[in-house]
């Protein structure tokens, strides 16, 4: 398994309690270039299991009436090539150093964009699973804890084990590969979001013990 959490800009509360969650857990912070503040690069050095991504460069929404993407397929390349270089310096300013990978507001990036990745030192994409494959490498989440269309709360401890386990059967089977990708948002974690997660790191090692053997 492997974590992934989005929207971070600064040192809020939030991000404290997100922190002493994982504790010593490998955890992927999606941060926002444009917004970041130094405040955050502070709290997060020295943090060896944190690594910083790339999410997006405003996190603004340029889908129009579609659905939110800061990268829309309509958006002119002439202005999202110099966001993502943009984004991609900020960060390496900011913390000095910064994993090449492009979490997109949204999960969103059109295909057609994916040769800029590369110009703008970009190596990988981190979407959710049910994208479709592009040309970039990618580094996907696969189980969102949170419940977008109910209310934004957490979507209960059953959905997200059963959607862990049905990622590692998938691996058995061969369907897929590579590690599951939990996702989370401190900023709207509620108690029993931040429950769940050690849960699950728990009960994904377990799991992943008992397939080796």
């Amino acid at each position: 398994l492997w974590w992934r959490d989005d929207d971070a800009i600064a040192a809020t509360r939030a991000l404290a309690r997100l922190l002493s969650l994982a504790g010593p857990v490998p955890l992927a912070l999606a941060v926002i270039p444009e917004t970041a503040e130094e405040g955050l690069a502070e709290t997060l050095r020295g943090r060896m299991n944190v690594t910083v991504m790339q999410h997006g460069w405003s996190h603004t929404n340029h889908g129009g009436a579609g659905k939110k993407s800061e990268f829309p397929a309509q958006r002119p390349a002439a202005e999202v090539e110099p966001d993502l270089r943009r984004g991609r310096e900020r960060l390496l300013d900011l913390f000095g150093d910064a994993a090449p990978v492009l979490a997109p507001p949204w999960n969103r990036f059109a295909p057609e964009f994916e040769t800029l990745l590369s110009r703008a030192g970009i190596a990988a994409l981190s979407a959710m699973w049910s994208r479709p494959p592009g040309i970039a490498a990618r580094v996907d989440a696969h189980v969102d804890l949170v419940a977008w269309k109910a209310g934004r709360g957490f979507v209960g401890t059953a959905a997200a084990l059963a959607g862990v386990v049905s990622e590692l059967q998938r691996r058995r089977l061969g369907e897929a590969a590579g590690p599951t990708g939990i996702l989370t948002h401190h900023l709207i974690k509620d108690d029993a979001t931040a429950d769940c997660a050690p849960e699950l790191a728990a009960q994904g090692e377990r799991a992943e013990h008992g397939a080796n053997r």
